[in-house]
């Protein structure tokens, strides 16, 4: 008898194995370890070695030196620095407030000390980046240099990071609302009605979620204070643009859709966004994709807006209605395509059901 149940306990055990890890769980589970194995390569990628690459400065000196040293900055080992010269020291001023520089270089025509003005709240990276480098060259000119912060950071902002990590719940939570929506359908690929109810479903839960992360940052924790209005705004566009590609990429592809979003804003989107280190910081496949994904979009964007008035934020508000436009149309387009092909077939098996006569003449 023993014999007899050993091979047939095998067999079921093989069975239930076999049901259990199913081609489709098996192929699942590859979709989810290449995920794994792509955030270690992106993050550690952009992050495991940043060197400064045409950090922009723009220097103010006197007339007999500027040129050589706007060259001399500009020639250095490896282009650290991108210089250029600015009239004098109320323009290099707001051209840092305007983000259109990283620092400004002032020099003292009178002592051999000069000044760099940073705006750290913009990123302290790079400020410290471009601090390092010309104090070293300072150094070596027998000069003196004090670097002047005309705009850091809120206290509760320490490293200005606030704003990447905000912007990063905003996409995270879009795309895994929209998930959410997909797994209570049964993950079924949505109709045309379908499609436009989930779009209208993000838009409430993105203006709550925009709220509450506003309330957060300010009220509660004081780490992105004032800007609440405007906070809330931004954050609703980048939860719908997050929450409506997801919408597209479930309906395009079901499951692998919501790969393919975690793929965008987090795996590639998150290290390249700008939130830990500026584009001047980073390798260069992350410098050139970093501001044309939501996560890199939306922090200059909160950043900029809370900080520097909203200066320079026009580039990056045009990208995020453009991912929130692109989701809605492959979504409609997707499921309208989808409708079609299914409606002659539907419409076939109507017209040649029992007791259907054809139309004569």
């Amino acid at each position: 008898m023993a014999n007899a149940r050993g091979p047939s306990a095998r067999t079921e055990a093989w069975t239930e194995m076999r049901d259990a890890i199913t081609t489709r769980a098996v192929l699942v589970m590859v979709g989810v370890l290449l995920l794994q194995l792509g955030f270690a390569l992106s993050y550690m990628g952009a992050f495991h070695a940043p060197e400064p690459h045409r950090i922009p400065i723009v220097v103010v000196a006197p007339r007999t030196v500027e040129a050589e040293l706007v060259g001399r900055l500009n020639a250095l080992p490896g282009e650290p620095l991108h210089a250029t010269s600015a009239p004098d020291r109320a323009e290099a001023r707001t051209r840092l407030l305007e983000r259109k520089t990283d620092a400004a270089l002032i020099v003292s025509a009178a002592r051999p000390a000069d000044t760099l003005l940073v705006a750290s709240a913009g990123g302290p990276s790079a400020s410290d980046a471009a601090a390092e480098i010309v104090d070293a060259i300072e150094r070596e000119q027998n000069r003196t240099l004090t670097v002047r912060d005309i705009r850091p950071p809120a206290s509760g902002d320490s490293r200005g990071l606030s704003s990447f990590y905000l912007v990063l719940s905003w996409t995270i939570g879009g795309y895994l609302a929209a998930s959410a929506l997909n797994m209570a359908a049964g993950s079924k690929r949505p109709t045309l009605r379908r499609s436009i109810v989930r779009l209208a479903a993000m838009v409430p839960y993105a203006f709550v979620s925009g709220i509450g992360g506003a309330i957060i940052v300010g009220p509660v924790l004081n780490s992105l204070p004032g800007a609440f209005w405007e906070l809330v705004g931004i954050g609703t566009l980048v939860v719908f643009a997050s929450g409506a590609v997801g919408v597209a990429l479930q309906s395009l592809a079901g499951t692998i859709g919501l790969g393919l979003t975690i793929l965008i804003f987090t795996v590639l989107g998150n290290p390249s966004s700008g939130g830990v280190y500026p584009a001047s910081l980073l390798p260069p496949f992350w410098a050139a994709i970093g501001q044309a994904l939501p996560p890199g979009a939306g922090t200059t964007v909160v950043r900029n807006t809370v900080y520097f008035d909203g200066a320079d934020t026009t580039g990056a508000l045009w990208i995020l209605g453009a991912w929130a436009f692109g989701g809605i149309a492959v979504a409609l387009v997707s499921a309208l395509l989808r409708d079609r092909g299914k409606r002659p077939r539907s419409e076939a098996a109507i017209g040649t059901g029992p007791g259907v006569r054809p139309e004569v003449g």
